[in-house]
């Protein structure tokens, strides 16, 4: 018999707001995290715009000491797990912690590091590279980092599966639990690429928003004057429990995980399947895994990057899962918001999933202005909707053709 997953803490560090309460509040009211990229300087770049973390202090979080052996994606991961981990009210002192998994999540892992330690052996020669480089540039140390901060003994494992990496990590996370093979999971995802290589690459590929005057409208999902996505950075981390481990220690229930589908377009290296085939595909299989029909789907919290060829061919996906239904559906993208976080955006989007459900709210897509004929569902636009929601579908989509879908539900 599958054992039923439950989420019992939430953890995030996001660019509308670090702690649950902040973040939460800022996505319902539709506050844009995007502005003029800050950390260095962006004058030569054709995109000078990001979603940077504003109210993140490391020291806050950990030892200083501690914090300078850390990339800041790792920084990131560690403080969401504590808070997620605070907010489940799970006393570690009486929890064994064998049976404690960490799964993460991370597309690109410490690139601020390397490209700091490149510079560090062109200008100064390789004796003075730091012996943490390695550990600090290396995407699995997120899960390390919390394992080790915490002595959490149980299975621990970083997914890479670009954009779709958090979702991969949660939907594994929920399966290994589902086994038994862990009474807990601590997981979701993290990333920093708001560096100077990154952006330039990813400006080459044209992948991203040139709105540089008016940032906080330049992540505009399935509007037709959309022109590209914004990067954003943080973390994000979910509690998940076996259903009789959280009733045994009294546990609050936000939600419960009930639904993985994980697929490969199997298409282009960066493109998706311009008839979102392999996200058809996702979604169903996470429909069958929950052993739900499309109906009983209120709220899809979309990929929605604000790409052309991405929103529609996830429009067509929609249409395609949940046929007369898929008007019928909420549909909003908070990356309107937050940008998109790459291997985190998933975690965000799965909390803002189990938020939506716990409070009856789904948060806007904002900047949605000029309807696009080719992406017509119900976005949400603009404002926040007061709204039951039995079950949500958080949607992730990357490089490479990886498709996840994850099904989240109220408890009955």
């Amino acid at each position: 018999m599958h054992k039923r997953v439950v989420i019992t803490g939430l953890g995030v560090v996001t660019p509308v707001g670090t702690g649950l309460e902040r973040f939460w509040s800022n996505l319902i009211d539709g506050v844009s995290g995007i502005g003029p990229i800050a950390r260095f300087d962006a004058a030569d770049f054709s995109t000078r715009i990001a979603g940077e973390i504003k109210d993140f202090k490391a020291e806050d979080y950990m030892d200083r000491k501690a914090a300078r052996r850390m990339d800041k994606f790792s920084q990131f991961a560690l403080a969401s797990a504590g808070m997620a981990l605070s907010h489940a009210e799970i006393d570690l002192e009486k929890t064994d912690r064998d049976g404690v998994a960490v799964i993460m999540g991370s597309g690109i892992g410490g690139l601020e590091t390397l490209e700091n330690q490149k510079e560090t052996l062109l200008s100064r020669g390789p004796g003075r590279v730091s012996p943490f480089f390695i550990p600090m540039m290396i995407s699995n140390m997120a899960a390390g980092q919390i394992a080790i901060n915490f002595g959490l003994r149980g299975p621990n494992l970083t997914t890479t599966s670009a954009c779709a990496s958090a979702n991969n990590a949660i939907g594994d996370s929920f399966k290994l639990l589902q086994r038994g093979q862990a009474d807990v999971a601590i997981t979701g995802g993290a990333e920093a690429p708001i560096t100077p290589l990154a952006i330039a690459g990813f400006c080459s590929m044209k992948a991203m928003s040139t709105r540089n005057d008016e940032p906080e409208h330049a992540s505009r999902p399935f509007d037709k004057e959309r022109d590209g996505f914004v990067i954003g950075e943080g973390a994000a981390t979910l509690v998940l429990e076996t259903l009789e481990h959280a009733q045994r220690r009294g546990a609050h229930i936000y939600a419960e995980i009930c639904g993985y589908g994980s697929t490969c377009d199997a298409y282009h290296i960066s493109a998706p399947d311009p008839e979102g085939k392999g996200a058809v595909l996702a979604m169903q299989m996470a429909l069958k895994d929950a052993q739900m029909k499309p109906e009983e789907i209120d709220y899809v919290n979309a990929h929605g990057t604000s790409t052309a060829p991405g929103d529609k061919a996830e429009t067509l996906a929609i249409h395609e899962v949940f046929q007369e239904h898929a008007h019928k559906l909420a549909v909003s993208s908070t990356k309107s918001m937050t940008g998109h976080l790459l291997g985190a955006a998933g975690a965000i989007e799965g909390v803002a999933c189990v938020m939506a459900i716990k409070h009856g709210q789904i948060p806007p897509t904002i900047n949605y202005n000029t309807p696009d004929p080719e992406c017509d569902l119900d976005y949400v636009p603009n404002h926040s909707r007061d709204m039951h929601v039995r079950a949500a579908i958080s949607n992730s989509f990357g490089f490479g053709g990886h498709n996840v879908s994850l099904i989240f539900k109220s408890v009955d």
